[in-house]
Order: C-alpha cells, then structure tokens, then sequence
C-alpha cells in the first residue's frame, strides 16, 4: 500500500490545478450582453450559389 500516499498526493495536485482553472476562467466577461448572432449571415437560401459535382 505504498502507492496510497502517492496517489493522494497526485489527486490532490490535480484538484488544486483544476480550482485553479475554473477560478481563471471564471474571471472573464462572456459577452452576454451582446446580441444573439446574425440569423442568415450568408444571405437568402435563393441567392447562394449551388456546385454541383459532374456526373459524367
């Protein structure tokens, strides 16, 4: 049972570095206060282009 110290050590070391984490990215703004995204960024469905591969 010599690797149950080890392996606490390691979990805690881990759990540390992902509080760690989670406070840095917390910290940030997610721009929530902006609008939702353009609805059709590309334009109407009718005016897109449309490739089609040939067929012989």
């Amino acid at each position: 049972m010599a690797d149950a110290p080890e392996e606490d050590d390691n979990k805690r070391k881990f759990r540390e570095a992902l509080e760690r984490k989670n406070a840095k990215s917390a910290g940030g703004t997610g721009h929530k206060d902006k609008g939702a995204k353009q609805p059709r960024a590309h334009g109407p469905v009718e005016n897109r282009r449309e490739f089609r591969r040939k067929s012989g």
